[in-house]
């Protein structure tokens, strides 16, 4: 079975092929999509024999859905079970009228990956706790390329180690490239044990095969002035260069408060002119920056090669508030010198693994070239 959206993701073309005598042969088409002046699912389509029919599907429980395929005349021809064992693994099954097997397959989906896209695993925190192989191979199937992570504690992810999480990670077909990490700057000047903690951290992402830690800043509203502000900066810069010592980038991932400001000077602004751009990169969070009163194409002009990451991310599933404009943005994705698109979901219409396949689907259909 091929199935491919189609009318800018709102329908699914699907052609079923049946092996006769060795060689796999079409045997049905039909185009399936939600009728939205009805609100349901139809279906119109064409078999091998060439007898056209239409189709009305729902959902009898949460994993299970049957189509009820109609000829053009009103009878019942064939009713048509779907049975999700995931988001990306269905068994399909066709009845007759007298509820009798007709053919019955399983349809294992693996979207391509040439496009590069990565997701935060934040995400998806609950099912990576419940069943992290699992949820990875979904991730995986789904599309994305690479997982950025945000649960790095004592040298361990998700309670496996570096070099295990790694080897669980490309088992699915994906690499594990980013780690978001946190080690607050020190209250005084005795930096020992933050190189001590950033050192043992470096060490551990490497094994893991990590090409990039970010971190974020969770105190802003506690900044009073321009020298607390240069602590910061240099804290920045010192955790960057080690990072660049060890061939490995360090980047800056800014919420709402960045766009404070303090002593007349706005943080994020700040942060930006007062840090080395060989050691310290920039990872535009696109809610955020909206939440905080500015546009990220104004930074990426003013700043330019300087957010190599970008976290992709809503109001709602990507595509569906209508108040960030996405589109727009992505034009700017050479000027920001872009290298690590991520996205990331946090406010669910859906469950998570649903929400994240929505968001892969627009960035690689709607987004991305």
């Amino acid at each position: 079975m091929i199935s491919e959206l189609k009318l800018n993701g709102q329908s699914l073309a699907v052609e079923v092929f049946q092996n006769k005598n060795g060689k796999y042969e079409s045997t049905l088409f039909e185009l399936i999509a939600h009728d939205a002046t009805k609100d349901n699912i139809r279906a119109f389509g064409k078999n091998s024999r060439g007898e056209m029919f239409i189709g009305k599907g729902e959902f009898q429980n949460s994993s299970n859905w049957t189509m009820q395929d109609k000829d053009l005349d009103g009878n019942n021809t064939m009713r048509v079970s779907f049975s999700f064992n995931s988001y990306t693994d269905v068994v399909v099954e066709g009845f007759d009228n007298a509820n009798k097997s007709l053919w019955k397959t399983r349809y294992i989906k693996q979207n391509p990956k040439d496009k590069n896209i990565g997701i935060q695993l934040v995400s998806v925190h609950k099912d990576m706790q419940t069943n992290p192989q699992k949820t990875l191979q979904e991730l995986s199937r789904m599309g994305y390329s690479y997982v950025e992570t945000f649960v790095y504690d004592k040298g361990h992810f998700y309670g496996m180690s570096p070099s295990a999480f790694r080897t669980l990670v490309e088992s699915t077909g994906m690499r594990f490239l980013g780690s978001m990490t946190f080690y607050n700057l020190p209250d005084d000047d005795n930096m020992n044990e933050a190189i001590k903690w950033w050192k043992k951290c470096i060490e551990d992402h490497k094994k893991a095969g990590v090409k990039y830690l970010s971190t974020s800043n969770n105190k802003i509203k506690e900044i009073n002035n321009k020298s607390e502000l240069k602590r910061y900066t240099d804290y920045y810069n010192m955790v960057g260069k080690l990072c660049a010592e060890n061939d490995m980038e360090f980047i800056f991932h800014n919420h709402a408060d960045e766009f404070l400001y303090v002593d007349r000077v706005r943080v994020y602004d700040f942060f930006l002119q007062n840090t080395h751009p060989e050691y310290v990169h920039f990872q535009a969070d696109l809610y955020w920056m909206k939440v905080g009163g500015v546009e990220p194409v104004d930074y990426f002009k003013k700043y330019s090669n300087r957010f190599i990451s970008w976290h992709i991310k809503n109001y709602k599933e990507l595509g569906q508030s209508g108040k960030i404009d996405i589109k727009e943005i992505f034009k700017y994705e050479e000027k920001a010198g872009l290298k690590y698109t991520i996205a990331e979901v946090e406010d669910y219409n859906f469950p998570p693994l649903y929400s994240v396949k929505l968001a892969w689907e627009y960035l690689y259909f709607t987004l991305l070239k």
